[in-house]
């Protein structure tokens, strides 16, 4: 594996992308440099809405520690809270997939997002 490739692997985790080696890529992924040769191609996440929201509750589930559908009633809230503040719920369908998530209603999620 090559350092940039070490050095890059969080960032990818955390965007959806994987590292292809440089033979490998594809008309559609990003050649990443080191010392002036390729040294490892991105490939990016396709850029659907769901895996986009997807991605954000397991980045929520990795910060409060736990599956969604796991976590009391206040870790709920926050995890509500943190989706609104990243824009979750400007997505299409984001009520009713977040509500699924968390194994609570659509009307939960509702009330979550108009509490002070």
């Amino acid at each position: 594996m090559h350092p940039l490739t070490a050095a890059i692997t969080p960032l990818l985790d955390r965007i959806g992308a994987t590292a292809v080696p440089v033979e490998e890529r594809g008309p559609g992924d990003v050649v990443l440099h080191w010392d002036g040769a390729p040294a490892v191609a991105v490939r990016l996440a396709g850029e659907e809405l769901t895996s986009a929201l997807d991605r954000m509750i397991a980045q929520v589930e990795t910060e409060l520690g736990g599956r969604l559908p796991d976590l009391p009633r206040a870790d709920k809230q926050r995890a509500v809270r943190l989706l609104e503040e990243r824009g979750a719920f400007t997505l299409r369908k984001s009520v009713e997939a977040v509500a699924q998530a968390l194994g609570v209603s659509r009307f939960t999620v509702y009330n979550y997002l108009n509490r002070d």
